[in-house]
């Protein structure tokens, strides 16, 4: 009940993620990042266990392909799952389960990949990942959102989307980027809202990490 895409920004090094879906607050289960290590999205019948161990596995500095594998081992009902494995490298990996939600589908490019279930238009994934791809020229987030925006034009999920999300990491950094509409009648279209007000903010958030004086009240 899911569609999401994963991002690299080779400029940046930054990994991210977006993600929508008809349940409510579905980052909090289906969207995992860790700064020097990569990206999971796990979603479709959920199994959150399933993040953690993938981003500890990239953080060992393990392939996405070798975390996908491993994911699919440690999960006796994988064929109920949808994942993406994006390493801090921008190689990306796509499971879809055979019992999966009809429609399912993902498709991979290059630094980037993106999963759905209870599409509408199984072309969904792959309208998504060539409207990232054409969006080089964007900051990571917006790439992200651009072409999460691509998926809802293309149909989107059967049902009405509820909750959404977005989370990029810095590049040298925590995960700079983390945001979500848990529950909404337009979610992305808020979630656009959101990042429009914190993305002239987010660069005084980073310096005051290593410049804490140049912040300091009068």
């Amino acid at each position: 009940m899911t569609f999401s895409i994963v991002g690299f920004c080779e400029r940046t090094e930054s990994v991210g993620i977006a993600i929508s879906s008809s349940s409510i607050a579905v980052t909090s289960r289906c969207a995992w990042i860790r700064n020097k290590a990569g990206v999971i999205a796990t979603q479709n019948l959920t199994n959150p266990h399933l993040g953690p161990i993938g981003l500890d596995l990239l953080h060992k500095g393990l392939t996405s392909q070798l975390v996908c594998d491993a994911l699919l081992a440690v999960d006796k009902k994988h064929h109920f799952r949808q994942i993406l494995v994006l390493d801090r490298t921008g190689k990306c990996v796509a499971y879809t389960g055979n019992k999966s939600l009809q429609y399912h589908s993902h498709f991979t490019g290059e630094a980037c990949g993106a999963a759905g279930n209870l599409l509408k238009n199984p072309k969904t994934p792959e309208l998504m990942v060539k409207e990232f791809l054409n969006g080089y020229q964007e900051e990571l987030p917006q790439r992200l959102m651009n072409a999460m925006f691509v998926g809802l034009k293309s149909g989107g999920e059967i049902r009405e989307l509820q909750s959404a999300g977005l989370m990029v990491t810095s590049g040298d950094g925590w995960v700079s980027t983390n945001l979500r509409i848990d529950y909404s009648e337009n979610p992305l279209t808020e979630l656009q809202h959101l990042l429009s007000h914190y993305k002239p903010l987010e660069k005084g958030y980073l310096e005051r990490v290593d410049y804490p004086e140049n912040y300091q009240s009068s």
